[in-house]
């Protein structure tokens, strides 16, 4: 949110707002009613706007307390909505299409049964909310945007497979709001990963990864798994969660990030940023990772020796982290974002 609101500000020229609500502070018996009434207090959206003289209402991560009653309030009160769709969560309940170790897209359109039949929320009374909710007001969320927004090509293909009420959407992926002025990668340094502890993020794959191409691993994000995966490892240094000022001075150090993802993500935070530090990154070669990093430093999924191979090419080649820096100011770079966001603002707004 904060890139986005500084793009506008910076290179649109325009005021931009945040009205933000904590989904972690509403639990239980308010969450459900956000998620079964389509949203919770609408009026205060509508009086922001009204307020702010906004003609564009950007919204993002809806549920479970602002819902399609918050966009309905936007435009009643005389704005454009421009709903930016980072995960799948029109459909899937948990939004990233992945359960027991494997991609899952059983839930279709309306059909939201197999998260609850899978319980796929972790909770029985939660995904029976859901599932009802979404199944309820997907069709009446979609209606009341102008413009749907997606960081990656995959993302709109993943939306069509799963029946997804959008049938169009521009893909716009997340614009760097620094980008190094030279290439970084640090002959003889660490491996780096920023990341949430999860399964579906394959930090097992990096481990093994590294421990193959003898490289040392340095791991920086916390999460369920952190127990388990820290183990007594010298080669590996878990670090925690750490201060966004603080991840410069880990990429300094760095030889190469590594994005070993098991799931098809839109198109990880992660990599564009290392990318954007000029920090060439291992990836998993699925969901919009291929849209940012070169082909040749990508690795099928779930498959440690490839990776490790990715990993000792990149560290053979002196040129990449100049590459990593060009692939960055050809993509992510505000001055490629700026005027297409620009541009679908004005387009949003003209359909008002």
């Amino acid at each position: 949110m904060d890139n986005l609101m500084w793009l506008v500000r910076e290179h649109l020229g325009e005021d931009a707002e945040l009205l933000a609500r904590d989904s972690a502070a509403v639990r239980g018996l308010p969450a459900a009613a956000g998620m079964l009434r389509g949203g919770l207090h609408p009026d205060e959206v509508a009086r922001a706007v009204r307020r702010t003289r906004a003609r564009v209402v950007h919204a993002h991560n809806l549920h479970p307390t602002f819902g399609w009653r918050a966009l309905a309030a936007a435009r009643d009160a005389g704005a454009a909505v421009v709903l930016h769709l980072h995960q799948y969560r029109m459909v899937c309940a948990i939004g990233i299409c992945f359960r027991d170790g494997h991609e899952c897209t059983r839930c279709h359109a309306r059909n939201t049964l197999p998260g609850v039949l899978r319980n796929c929320r972790g909770s029985v009374p939660e995904a029976v909310t859901y599932g009802a909710a979404l199944a309820l007001w997907q069709r009446r969320m979609a209606a009341q945007v102008d413009t749907f927004l997606v960081p990656s090509r995959f993302a709109q293909a993943r939306l069509q497979d799963l029946g997804a009420p959008v049938p169009d959407s521009v893909v716009l992926p997340t614009a760097m709001r620094e980008l190094a002025l030279e290439p970084g990668g640090t002959p003889g340094g660490h491996a780096l990963i920023t990341s949430r502890l999860v399964p579906e993020k394959g930090i097992e794959v990096a481990i093994e990864a590294c421990r193959i191409a003898g490289l040392p691993l340095v791991v920086a994000g916390d999460g369920p798994e952190r127990a388990r995966l820290d183990r007594r490892r010298p080669d590996v240094r878990f670090v925690g969660r750490i201060p966004a000022s603080e991840l410069p001075e880990l990429r300094r150090g760095a030889a190469l990030a590594l994005v070993p993802s098991l799931v098809a993500e839109n198109l990880p935070l992660a990599a564009a940023e290392a990318m954007a530090a000029g920090l060439p990154v291992a990836a998993s070669r699925v969901g919009g990772l291929p849209e940012l990093v070169p082909e040749p430093w990508l690795a099928p999924p779930d498959d440690p020796t490839a990776l490790a191979d990715v990993i000792a090419g990149i560290i053979a080649d002196r040129t990449a982290g100049a590459r990593a820096l060009a692939r960055a100011r050809e993509v992510i770079s505000p001055e490629v974002i700026a005027p297409a966001l620009a541009a679908i603002y004005d387009d949003a707004a003209a359909r008002r």
